[in-house]
């Protein structure tokens, strides 16, 4: 065999391994600073709302609906859901939070219909006329009554969830997996929906 052969294939191997190398070196370095740095995150992974994680399978409960009818546990399943609990007189906090789901959804615009809107109403129910006039499409649903706590239970408890002024988000399967304090920012709603919308296959 002659010293010019093995050299052709010393330099062959070479690069294929060059080549190796450069397509999983930078596939290991972007594993290794997404999984292997403590809260390190490229900025475009960052989410406005707090992710509730592990997240929570909602209760196999029916409850009513505030204008007729019943809401089943199958009924949080095939959509996105937007949820926002508190009492039914709606104070302004009630009110700035319903306006901004509404808002949010229609900005969806051909994803509208996979995203529902839901109101928990937790006592004094309800005052119609703003529901109705202002809302139209909002489930309502009345959570006073033993399935009712048993739904609100699976909520975060770092504040009364009743007062808390919070809204959440519910998945596709009916997994409650995201919640926005008050002072989050408006757009970080919509765009942590668009984000769900366009990576998700269900719903």
């Amino acid at each position: 065999m002659s010293v010019q052969g093995e050299g052709e294939r010393a330099s062959s191997r070479r690069q294929i391994w060059v080549l190796v190398a450069m397509f999983f070196v930078p596939l290991a370095l972007a594993f290794f600073l997404y999984y292997g740095l403590d809260g390190w995150r490229p900025p475009g992974s960052t989410n406005y709302g707090t992710l509730i994680d592990p997240a929570r399978p909602l209760p196999d409960v029916t409850l009513p609906k505030v204008k007729g009818g019943t809401f089943a546990r199958k009924d949080w399943e095939g959509k996105w859901t937007v949820v926002y609990i508190g009492d039914g007189a709606c104070d302004a906090r009630c009110r700035e939070a319903l306006t901004l789901i509404r808002q949010t959804r229609l900005a969806l615009g051909d994803d509208m219909p996979r995203v529902q809107r839901a109101f928990l109403v937790t006592g004094n129910c309800c005052d119609h006329a703003y529901l109705e006039t202002e809302h139209a499409g909002l489930i309502t649903l009345s959570v006073e009554g033993r399935a009712g706590e048993e739904l609100l239970a699976v909520f975060p408890q770092d504040a009364p969830v009743r007062e808390a002024g919070r809204i959440y988000i519910v998945d596709p399967l009916g997994n409650l997996m995201m919640s926005y304090d008050p002072g989050a920012p408006d757009k970080g709603l919509l765009e942590d929906l668009e984000r769900l919308l366009k990576l998700s296959h269900i719903g």
